[in-house]
């Protein structure tokens, strides 16, 4: 049975301005299926092979597989449909899969926009899709497809959603097939070497109402230190890779298996060959102050800090539990440690004003991380912060929703002075480090560092790929009257589908409201009050 894997042909102008990312997904997606059997397996990586519609067709012709599968985050889901709408054109006999986080949550709106997709997979793939192949290689997938747990699909009129599937429980169990990818693609540019993506952790226990994660993978596990520095040893050793970012939403959470995989590291020498970057919370920078200096000598070199709001009201709105100072005393002990810093901004809420941006960039100049970002919010479809923010959000093409693209207007402005406004903060600091920091700022590796990310700035902006600005026809100031997001407002929502997605922290939430109430008093009598002002406000915490 073939088998091929597409990588959508999306851009955006984020995150990529630092390189080509590899498609981690195809590798653990085909690594489950080696394991049970299926090998022939092939892999098309559109989106850094920048492949068009024609030669996607091309390719797929060729190999004439008998099921197509890709993957899509929000930005990327109608690229995804078209991908397996080709595939149909194409391949008339393979079933055609679609997987990731948009498809997870929003399969209603899927299968009615892309009536021809097959079948889509709820939640972690490994284990889901290894049933559903075994299913189509029987030749009697439709007739099994209601007991297979974990997909959606359309059955004539109807849209069929089967039991949610239990997460991956045995995620050591997980080999990576990263011989799958062409190595020489992928390059991190501010180092120039092979740049990789693996996993340490799945899931989150935090539940950040912008975010989405942690709903995605429901439960928080964490892979055995060891095993997955055997994964990155296999990296470096096999595939040439020098810089590697670790997947997780935030890898410090459990900080003894965290120690673990940094003195894992040390003991095999792979400092010496491999640096590497994390994103993770000001909380455990500041709970781990002691031990910076050991992350630093485990090839630590690059931390994103989830900063987010200049305003205190946002940080509450967003159940970050930091403070603003905390923030820039993490910033300090990282610049410390010799530990370089990248403080994350969120902008582009609907009270956000030209005061409030102007208050991140002088936040920005007084703690002086050596990068800043300022996101523009993204008020993904199927997260807690969308059903609060729903009647404002006037945007609902899919393919804007990047962190570059304005979704929301903010009241006191259009959102061509809100990009404006961030080009202006990127303007500001970045030429200030271009011409006070990055040359002077140390020697070796460090001044080599933040050369290298200043490359990258320059280059996406010679290219006019940074936030996406040439397709918007953002050229500076002057420009502002003629720039165009090119919004698709045809598009509207159907609402997604979460009732049988229950994360474990919302499982815990619902436990502890259940204890509450059980120890709750019987109703008042002669007058007596029936809850104390204690009682009113702990239910009212843990209903939050």
């Amino acid at each position: 049975m073939r088998i091929v894997l597409v990588h959508p042909n999306y851009h955006s102008g984020g995150a990529e301005i630092a390189g080509n990312w590899p498609p981690a997904w195809a590798a653990y997606i085909a690594g489950s299926l080696k394991a049970a059997g299926f090998t022939d397996i092939h892999f098309l990586d559109a989106m850094t092979n920048n492949l068009d519609d024609e030669e996607l067709a091309r390719r797929l012709t060729e190999l004439q597989p008998d099921l197509v599968g890709t993957t899509s985050i929000t930005p990327s889901i109608y690229t995804a449909e078209r991908v397996l709408k080709i595939a149909g054109e194409c391949c008339p006999n393979a079933v055609k899969v679609l997987g990731g986080i948009h498809a997870t949550f929003m399969y209603l709106q899927v299968l009615d926009e892309a009536p021809w997709i097959d079948c889509i997979v709820r939640g972690e793939g490994e284990e889901i899709i290894v049933e559903l192949v075994k299913a189509v290689a029987d030749g009697n997938w439709t007739e099994r497809r209601r007991e297979i747990k974990g997909i959606a699909y359309r059955d004539g009129d109807e849209v069929v959603a089967t039991t949610a599937a239990p997460t991956v429980k045995d995620i050591d169990a997980i080999t990576p097939d990263w011989s799958l990818l062409e190595w020489n693609k992928y390059i991190y540019i501010p180092l120039g070497v092979k740049v990789a993506i693996p996993n340490m952790a799945r899931g989150c226990p935090f539940t950040c109402s912008f975010c989405s994660q942690w709903k995605f993978w429901r439960d928080y596990r964490v892979r055995d230190p060891k095993k997955v520095v055997d994964e990155i040893e296999n990296l470096v050793n096999e595939h040439g890779v020098g810089f590697f970012i670790l997947a997780d939403e935030e890898p410090t959470i459990h900080r003894k298996k965290f120690i673990a995989f940094c003195e894992e590291l040390i003991a095999r020498g792979l400092p010496d060959k491999i640096k590497w970057g994390i994103n993770t919370r000001v909380t455990d920078i500041l709970r781990d102050e002691e031990l910076l200096p050991l992350y630093r000598k485990a090839g630590l070199v690059h931390v994103s800090l989830g900063t987010e709001a200049a305003a205190q009201l946002r940080l509450d709105r967003f159940n970050k539990e930091t403070k603003i100072a905390d923030n820039k005393r993490a910033i300090e002990l990282l610049r410390q440690a010799d530990i370089f810093v990248e403080a994350q901004f969120i902008v582009g809420l609907d009270n956000e004003t030209a005061d409030t941006l102007e208050e991140t960039y002088r936040m920005a100049r007084d703690w002086d991380p050596d990068l800043a970002n300022w996101a523009m919010y993204t008020p993904w479809p199927y997260s807690p912060l969308f059903k609060e923010l729903e009647e404002k959000v006037e945007v609902f093409d899919f393919s804007k929703y990047n962190f570059v693209t304005p979704i929301m207007k903010p009241a006191a402005m259009e959102r061509e002075e809100l990009l404006d406004r961030v080009m202006n903060n990127y303007r500001r600091f970045y030429m200030r480090k271009a011409l006070f920091n990055y040359p002077w700022r140390g020697t070796g590796f460090r001044r080599r560092y933040l050369l290298g990310c200043l490359k990258a700035f320059l280059k996406a902006g010679v290219q006019r790929s940074f936030y996406d600005l040439g397709r918007v026809n953002y050229w500076g100031p002057q420009s502002k009257k003629s720039v165009n997001f090119d919004f698709n407002p045809s598009v509207r929502p159907i609402p997604a589908s979460t009732e049988d997605w229950v994360s474990a922290v919302e499982k815990a939430a619902e436990t502890r409201l259940a204890k509450q109430e059980e120890k709750r008093p019987e109703p008042a009598v002669a007058g007596k009050p029936d809850k104390t002002p204690e009682d009113h406000h702990q239910t009212e915490h843990l209903s939050l």
